[in-house]
């Protein structure tokens, strides 16, 4: 281990240099530049985390950039990026850039460092000062004031700190922690427990004992045990709080309406909401309009628009817009709108900031199977098709294709749907879009079935809410983070309980407190009160348990893990229904028909004809939670949904949604910049087998995060530590599979594909359809990012940057029957979704 985390002392050539520099301070004055003050606090944070980093390691770094007439805090940046430079040899190096930021943050707010003796009661009075600050500003809601600040200031713990990583600090520091203008420049005003403080006020506003709340709110995220999403953490207890993350909405076939909704999705976005948008009842091209006599262009130009108002939207300076289109399959325009991602063709029936979802009847894949044909139609003819599902769709459908030859249609395209299949699948490799979602899952399952239909998914997938041109659905998120509810070698399901049942009330909250941007979403929101409680780090706690994520006991574990979570959520929401009474839509519901998620995969089976590949067992007693909803109901139409968590995760150091690790090291780019992000779990256990060296790290960047190849390493670290890519997506989608009968909503599943087999890309989303999926998301492939390879001994590991595995080496030789289509070589657009980008669109 010596030539990973050597203490020896560095000889510097630069001594004498550095000697003669002097530092810029705060009030302008010149001071010598002390290289022993900096050796001295490196020292101190070495210690402070562990013998596994080396300040001499860091001190080498510090050095090389090191300048006269350097500012104070230009040389904590330098430590910083110093420390986070050096975490791929050790996640230690990360928490040691976190403390110099903390540092950082430390000296902007409250004017003293860590070190202080004073440091207490400065942090908490700068928690007092920073709210009065806020408020005069015209920043922060004026009731904040009304709660007693001295109180909460009390209950805030100063070592909740030390719980960030770097990336998760720098992230808060950069995006969510607050600055008011002070002079020419803006200042950040805000320690993160003051912001985890501030959050919880804003959530308690409307509560009774709001303090008590408010301190139980902050207990709560300031632990990590459950973080809001973005928009909560962005605006809670601002003036215009927009605390919601997602918007759905659907475009009738006018052009008021079209442009209405363009403008009302700008709005949306300029609040830091995901917008998806419903396309599909807009008539096709060659369409007649017959106020004006002439022939429609359609839809393409119109998603072209759509695109440029994207495009110029920043969502609160913070974050970028991102939108999805959806639309049916049986739209004439379904073939062009597959192309709109292409880089070739026309550019101006083209659109690159948008994405795009497929939105998918029963009756199509069925069509598929059969190898039979399917009829594309334009919407204005067949004006009932898009707002009907299941058997009344597939009769509907079915009676129009019967009266095609009677030319009662003025515009209609027969297909083979095996074709269409092939072409969408081809299209979703090329370019990672339209992603594919199911229609009838999505509204067969519905607990909200009697009072509309679900048109789309939202942005990132995992909400199926019902939309129609009086309802823009919006819903309200955060996720629950399971690895910390792993409480020394066990899971605490009396913690994890009791997260779930105030993390519900706090996202109701939400909808109350809410700023809307439009009123069809104040409307929507106010009628059936939807809350999208998530799930992540369910990689991290597998970590933990010492669980590869392929194994059946997972399965088993991720089936009585989403169990618990449902059950709590829906029990906590016929709490709240008790205290503060039902959402106005109840009547009629599934809830009120004692139709229970795990219930609706019959009816799914019931409307499709076909069996479900779906396991219906249960575990738990839930009779208590029918009883109480059959007594006191639901205090909201929908409960849950598993978002992506791209960024609050981040916040909260563990690995996204519920999905496994992508890779063992790897680099994050988002809009701050890039992080290196390396297993520490692996790290942790590779020491302690003596295994963790420089040979061992320089191996895993070769192998780009893949240990499979490492043999030094033992088997069974290897199977644990599987990267996403090395694990079949049949068996993921089976984990959704297990997830998706206890929950309302949906999740964002993310199928990695490793390959370019079109046999089984069509094997996996047919399992997915088969299994009674909702949704998919991105289609991630394995060449989407590598690691810097530039510091590897070329003469060992050769000069190529990249070492395809062992069963792609015959790729070429199969290729061929492999293709999804045999005219066109599946090869990767550079517009498809890499990983390493920062899909935080809804969280």
């Amino acid at each position: 281990m010596a030539d990973m985390q050597t203490n020896s002392r560095v000889n510097y050539d630069r001594g004498a240099e550095i000697a003669e520099y002097q530092v810029v301070k705060r009030d302008g004055s010149l001071t010598t530049l002390m290289l022993d003050k900096i050796v001295g606090c490196l020292q101190r944070a070495c210690k402070d985390i562990g013998f596994a980093a080396s300040h001499d390691l860091i001190l080498a770094e510090v050095v090389k950039n090191l300048f006269d007439k350097i500012k104070t805090y230009e040389v904590v940046d330098i430590l910083i990026l110093s420390s986070a430079a050096l975490t791929e040899k050790d996640p230690a190096y990360s928490k040691i850039a976190a403390s110099f930021l903390l540092q950082k943050i430390y000296k902007d707010v409250v004017g003293v460092s860590a070190n202080s003796e004073t440091l207490e009661k400065l942090y908490r009075d700068a928690f007092v000062v920073g709210i009065i600050k806020g408020v005069e500003a015209n920043h922060f809601d004026v009731r904040l004031q009304g709660f007693d600040l001295e109180y909460l200031s009390k209950n805030i713990v100063l070592a909740r700190d030390n719980e960030f990583e770097y990336l998760g600090l720098q992230t808060l520091y950069d995006r969510y922690l607050v600055r008011l203008s002070d002079g020419s420049r803006r200042v950040v005003v805000e320690t993160p427990q003051a912001f985890w403080m501030r959050v919880a006020m804003g959530l308690a506003l409307n509560e009774p004992n709001k303090n008590e709340r408010a301190v139980e709110f902050y207990n709560l995220i300031s632990q990590l045990l459950f973080v809001p999403s973005t928009p909560t953490l962005l605006h809670a207890g601002l003036m215009r709080p927009q605390l919601s993350s997602c918007f759905l909405s659907t475009v009738n076939d006018d052009l008021h309406h079209i442009f209405k909704c363009m403008g009302d999705n700008a709005n949306m976005s300029k609040w830091s909401g995901g917008v998806a948008t419903d396309w599909t009842n807009l008539r096709a091209t060659g369409a007649m309009i017959k106020s004006i006599n002439v022939e429609s262009q359609g839809l393409i130009p119109f998603l072209k628009i759509a695109n440029d108002v994207t495009a110029a939207i920043n969502r609160s300076g913070r974050r970028r817009s991102a939108a999805v289109c959806y639309l049916e399959v049986w739209h004439y325009d379904f073939e062009d709108f597959m192309d709109l991602r292409r880089n070739t063709g026309d550019d101006r029936r083209r659109a690159h900031d948008m994405n795009f979802a497929s939105w998918i009847p029963d009756l199509f894949m069925k069509r598929v199977q059969e190898n039979g044909t399917w009829t594309l139609f334009s919407p204005e003819e067949v004006s009932d098709l898009h707002h009907i599902y299941g058997k009344e769709f597939e009769e509907r459908y079915c009676a129009y294709e019967a009266q095609v030859a009677s030319g009662k249609f003025g515009l209609v395209k027969t297909v083979q749907a095996s074709d269409l299949w092939r072409k969408m699948l081809t299209r979703l490799f090329e370019t990672g879009y339209p992603w594919v979602t199911f229609k009838d899952p999505s509204n067969i399952r519905s607990p909200q079935d009697h009072a509309g239909v679900v048109h789309s998914s939202n942005l990132c997938t995992e909400i199926t809410l019902n939309t129609s041109s009086d309802e823009t659905a919006v819903c309200n998120l955060g996720s629950v983070n399971l690895a910390r509810h792993m409480i020394g070698t066990k899971f605490d399901d009396d913690l994890f309980a009791s997260t779930i049942h105030t993390a519900i009330r706090m996202l109701d909250n939400v909808i109350d407190i809410n700023f809307y941007p439009t009123i069809e979403g104040q409307n929507a929101n106010m009628r059936h009160r939807p809350v999208g409680l998530g799930l992540m780090g369910f990689q991290d706690l597998l970590f933990k348990l010492d669980l590869p994520m392929d194994c059946e006991q997972v399965l088993e574990f991720t089936d009585h893990v989403t169990e618990k979570y449902a059950y709590h959520a829906i029990y906590a929401s016929s709490l709240l229904a008790k205290e503060r009474g039902v959402y106005q839509s109840y009547k009629g519901s599934k809830w009120d028909r004692n139709l229970l998620p795990i219930d609706t995969i019959d009816l799914l089976e019931q409307e499709r004809g076909q069996k479900i590949e779906m396991d219906r067992t249960c575990s738990l007693d839930w009779t208590p939670v029918r009883e109480h909803i059959k007594q006191y109901g639901m205090r909201n139409s929908n409960t849950m949904a598993i978002a992506p968590t791209a960024t609050i995760s981040n916040i909260a150091g563990c690995v996204p949604c519920v999905e496994p690790i992508y890779s063992n090291i790897y680099v994050k780019s988002n809009m701050i910049g890039e992080f290196t992000v390396v297993n520490k779990y692996l790290v942790n256990d590779l020491k302690k087998i003596n295994l963790w060296n420089q040979d061992i790290l320089d191996q895993i960047k070769y192998f780009d995060g893949s240990i499979d190849q490492i043999y030094q390493i033992p088997a069974d670290l290897r199977r644990k530590y599987r990267g996403a890519f090395e694990i079949d997506p049949i068996w993921l989608i089976e984990l959704t599979a297990r997830r998706g009968k206890w929950i309302d909503q949906s999740m964002s599943h993310n199928v990695f594909m490793r390959g370019v087999s079109g046999k089984k890309l069509d094997e996996v989303y047919t399992t997915a359809w088969k299994k009674g999926l909702k949704t998919t998301y991105y289609l991630r492939t394995l060449a989407a990012s590598q690691i810097e390879k530039s510091t590897l001994d070329a003469k060992k590991f050769g000069y190529t940057q990249k070492r395809e595995y062992k069963e792609l080496q015959d790729l070429d030789a199969n290729l061929a029957q492999n293709q999804v289509n045999a005219n066109q070589e599946l090869v990767p657009d550079a517009n498809a979704c890499d990983i390493n980008e920062d899909c935080d669109v809804c969280q």
